[in-house]
């Protein structure tokens, strides 16, 4: 018996959520940070079993919006929900329910779906604090099961699987065996260069900006791409070059590098920084920069 269908991983900003969907197919679909909202696309990763095929699909952090650009992160996160066949709920379990987790709860409870909690980070816990924060989760909602993982750790991962093929309906592959991931490789390159940047900036410089693939050049040992990336403060276009442009060159060596080793060939890497005033409240910028809110329901 053969079984497929779509996995919704949600959960508040900096849960692990994407940390979760890399360790699951052992090989980088999504980028990670410390920084909140990192994911803004809703990304599938594909792992094809002998008789399973896992459709995860990566969300963003669900938040309190302060733009038009966190309105259509929770949107697309929502969309994801409604439209999968089993909710997988990560949460930080070093932390206790809070505010931002009843807007999910509310959601959950209107769709009506299978839902797994997963307390995620056992690894930071003693066996009593585990065991304390299943009980105060266990109260706030019948779950349809409870299962302690390390996504960093990729601890009890396997049992994971086993749990979400439980819930998964009878049916074909949708994807074929060797895809990985619903998004292409312009995607994934626009998308190592934020994560460069995410991790090398602070304040409101990582919900700022934007990356978008502006040129492309190969051949069969070389690559050459030109990138922009967009802020929407001029300040910020200071702080992202930086002094005699020491960040924007540390950004994208680093960014090269992993290039590089993604698509075995030496790349070269342009990068060039524009402001685009308030971009985050213009639907249509929004839209331009690959953001745009998926169709749903509603």
């Amino acid at each position: 018996m053969y079984r497929s269908g779509f996995i919704a991983i949600v959960g508040r900003p900096n849960a692990g959520k994407s940390t979760l969907l890399n360790s699951l197919l052992k090989e980088k679909i999504a980028i990670s940070s410390d920084k909140p909202n990192t994911t803004r696309n809703n990304i599938a990763g594909i792992l094809t079993q002998e008789d399973c095929q896992y459709v995860f699909v990566d969300t963003p952090g669900i938040h309190k919006p302060q733009q038009q650009l966190g309105r259509i992160l929770n949107k697309n996160a929502y969309t994801a929900m409604e439209d999968c066949d089993v909710i997988a709920w990560i949460i930080d379990c070093t932390q206790p329910f809070g505010r931002g987790d009843t807007f999910i709860l509310e959601r959950i409870k209107k769709l009506h779906k299978p839902t797994l909690l997963l307390l995620n980070k056992v690894d930071m816990l003693t066996k009593d604090e585990l065991m304390k924060a299943c009980l105060a989760w266990q109260e706030q909602y019948n779950f349809d099961e409870l299962i302690p993982i390390s996504a960093l750790e990729k601890d009890n991962l396997d049992e994971l699987l086993r749990v979400f093929k439980a819930y998964l309906p009878e049916g074909l592959a949708m994807f074929p065996e060797e895809m990985k991931s619903d998004h292409d490789e312009t995607f994934q390159m626009c998308e190592i260069v934020r994560e460069k940047i995410l991790k090398r900036t602070n304040q409101e410089i990582p919900h700022s900006i934007a990356v978008v693939l502006e040129s492309r050049k190969e051949d069969e040992n070389h690559m050459d791409l030109g990138m922009l990336v967009i802020v929407d403060k001029p300040s910020q276009k200071g702080i992202l070059i930086g002094k005699q442009a020491k960040m924007i060159r540390s950004i994208r060596l680093a960014s090269q590098k992993e290039l590089s080793e993604k698509f075995h060939k030496k790349v070269h890497l342009d990068l060039y920084v524009r402001v685009e005033k308030n971009w985050r409240n213009q639907h249509e910028k929004i839209k331009e920069f690959g953001l745009d809110e998926l169709d749903d329901n509603d």
